[in-house]
């Protein structure tokens, strides 16, 4: 069957896109986007294509000129300027006017008759003025006119010269035919969170362990007098475990211990008593108004509020008594409790996302975020939600920011990295990463060209947790005092987002032998600290933090590029802007037990410095002032005197 309608241009491999369309890409408010795409037609034409965009619900498009690269490539850009859903589309056509001034320019030789091809051109201009308006409409018909006389009178080149010239030129580009054109559809999309979903400093820490009282249960306004110190080291997103109140069965004691003792607290994971559930506080930690303080001295400080979202409850959850079938049952009647074999949760249970009344468990989880955003949170950092239905988390996330698209959702999702992948697209603006496993050289340099570049740099951010109280790696168990400088650099640099859970500002490194997991864990007790202990490190983080703050090429994600060092020991890789006017090099010590030195080759091209040219390697941890010249450095660093170099790069 012959078809009534084809595309008159083809637009193809349009990018940015995810799976074909099928998900939004992720920017932030003020990012550049530039588009991409294939566009070309049958025949000799001319083509035009513009690049239009506008916010999801909007009536009206944007539109802007894509220009022409080789091999029929066009591109274009636009920056997001608010949060939200947006929509971005391309349309295209043939350029018929510009097509006839092609034409008519290359026949326009001494001798030939054109009198068709101007009559032709004629009918092309009279279509563009009538939808011309006001004084352009005038202007239009007068060259028109006098092209019809000149025509009449034999004037062959004077009706050409007003036909192609300079006016008529400029009137005809504000009034093209687009009659021979497409435009692609469905239109794609772009997820636009806050800055912050793309460089913030996350600091974790336990409320209930901010007491200055050994032993006794820390509080809300504890932890209130602690958030001016975390802000001193520079963190702008403090991240709490559930502050929900704490089941009584099966409590978990000490170190995971099955039986608990009194005076025990338990696991902050064990949701759920008779205090009530989700949208409870633990009674120990203080009132709604202590809850309200808090919040309110956040924002004075400019903090934002990470909240654990964990679907667990302890056996003493209301739900278990009002929702018995929103929980899996063995044959015998009983719950089935949570496990991750070897390890066992005899103090949790799993909900069952199957359960016949999925609409109510799914539409109370909804209700549970929304609960907490009226209580003032603003990013939820969720636990394992590779372990619930992939739709469940693409309806929820949706619905949510269609009545506050300002939150942002974390994924805890230490799992295959295809489900990693598929959380980030269905919604997750951050997810936890490998990079706590990655020591090595190579580990890193491949890790993190796979996260920040590709198709996975649009939609994927990773935040680089240096540790969490779940997991404290070897390197840190046994390198000590400078695996922990090491390690807080690269987290920090590497991506530009990053955390460290507390501890780490002290070195914090006694593990459960065998395993990488803290001794006498604060999941399951209250840890007092000195925050001024002999070897913390709490000014190199501080120090991270204001450079971080100071430099823009840091706070950019997808910009890492790995430089060549001989040492296989030393990692080194660079960040700028787009404009090149801050670039800063990273060098890093991987071996937090031996120095080394190394040949750092310094990719001049790129900075766009000339290589007879000298510049001032300025090293932001230190004060150090390096006079370099060349495409070549010498570097050394060592455990006694320094792990890693931030170097600004300047030019005298």
């Amino acid at each position: 069957m012959i078809p009534k309608e084809y595309p008159r241009v083809v637009i193809e491999a349009v990018e940015p896109k995810v799976d074909g369309g099928r998900f939004p890409i992720k920017r932030v408010v003020g990012e550049k986007i530039t588009v991409s795409a294939d566009i070309y037609k049958e025949g000799h034409f001319k083509l035009a294509a513009v690049l239009k965009i506008r916010q999801v619900g909007d009536d009206e498009w944007q539109e802007s000129a894509m220009t022409q690269g080789d091999n029929d490539r066009w591109f274009g850009e636009f920056i997001v300027t608010a949060i939200g859903r947006w929509e971005y589309t391309i349309e295209a056509y043939a350029e018929i006017y510009l097509s006839w001034v092609d034409e008519i320019t290359k026949k326009s030789v001494p001798g030939a008759d054109l009198r068709s091809e101007l009559l032709e051109g004629l009918v092309i201009l009279k279509k563009s003025a009538a939808v011309a308006q006001g004084e352009d409409l005038s202007r239009m018909l007068g060259i028109i006119a006098a092209i019809e006389t000149a025509l009449a009178a034999g004037e062959q080149r004077g009706a050409i010269d007003l036909g192609i010239g300079k006016v008529m030129h400029s009137m005809m580009a504000s009034y093209p035919d687009r009659s021979e054109g497409h435009q692609m559809t469905p239109p794609l999309t772009i997820m636009v969170n806050r800055p912050i979903a793309r460089f913030a400093a996350w600091y974790e820490f336990f409320p209930r362990s901010q007491s200055n009282l050994p032993y006794r249960h820390g509080t809300l306004q504890d932890s209130i007098r602690r958030l001016h110190d975390i802000k001193a080291m520079g963190f702008d997103v403090v991240y709490l475990p559930p502050i929900h109140p704490i089941g009584h069965s099966f409590r978990k004691g000490k170190n995971n211990s099955l039986v608990a003792v009194p005076g025990d607290v338990g696991s902050p994971w064990a949701i759920g008593n008779k205090h009530g559930g989700h949208m409870a506080l633990e009674p120990q930690l203080g009132t709604w108004d202590d809850w309200n303080q808090f919040v309110a001295t956040c924002r004075e400080l400019g903090i934002e509020i990470a909240l654990d979202y964990v679907m667990n409850c302890s056996p003493d959850h209301p739900y278990v008594a009002e929702h018995p079938d929103w929980f899996f049952h063995r044959p015998d009647g009983s719950i089935k409790y949570a496990e991750n074999p070897p390890k066992k949760y005899q103090d949790v249970y799993p909900l069952n996302f199957g359960t016949s009344d999925r609409a109510g468990l799914w539409q109370e989880m909804l209700e549970i975020f929304l609960f907490w955003i009226g209580k003032g949170v603003t990013t939820f950092r969720v636990d394992n939600p590779h372990t619930k239905p992939v739709p469940f988390w693409e309806w929820v996330i949706g619905e949510v920011h269609r009545q506050h698209p300002q939150v942002i959702f974390l994924a805890e999702a230490f799992t295959k990295p295809k489900m990693m992948r598929l959380l980030a697209k269905v919604g997750f603006a951050q997810s936890y990463t490998y990079f706590t496993w990655r020591d090595h050289k190579h580990d890193l340099t491949e890790y993190v060209s796979e996260l920040t570049s590709g198709e996975m740099k649009e939609y994927f951010t990773g935040n680089f947790f240096a540790n969490t109280p779940d997991i404290l790696p070897p390197i840190l168990q046994f390198g000590g005092r400078p695996a922990f400088i090491m390690r807080a650099v690269l987290a920090a640099t590497l991506s530009s987002v990053y955390g460290i859970y507390s501890g780490y500002e002290l070195c914090e490194n006694e593990a459960i032998p065998g395993k990488e997991e803290y001794l006498d864990s604060e999941k399951y007790e209250i840890k007092m600290r000195d925050w001024k202990a002999p070897g913390n490190i709490v000014d190199i983080i501080t120090r991270i933090n204001q450079i971080r703050q100071e430099c823009p090429a840091l706070q950019t994600y997808n910009n890492v590029l790995f430089l060549n060092a001989d040492n296989p020991n030393i990692l080194a890789y660079a960040k700028m802007t787009e404009d090149r006017s801050d670039i800063v090099i990273c060098v890093v010590n991987l071996d937090p037990f031996h120095a080394h030195h190394s040949i750092l080759h310094v990719p001049l091209g790129t900075f766009g410095i000339p290589e007879d040219e000298q510049y001032q390697a300025h090293d932001l941890l230190s004060g150090e002032r390096y006079r370099w010249h060349g495409p070549t450095a010498y570097v050394e660093l060592a455990p006694t005197t320094k792990m890693a170099h931030i170097i600004k790069v300047r030019r005298w």
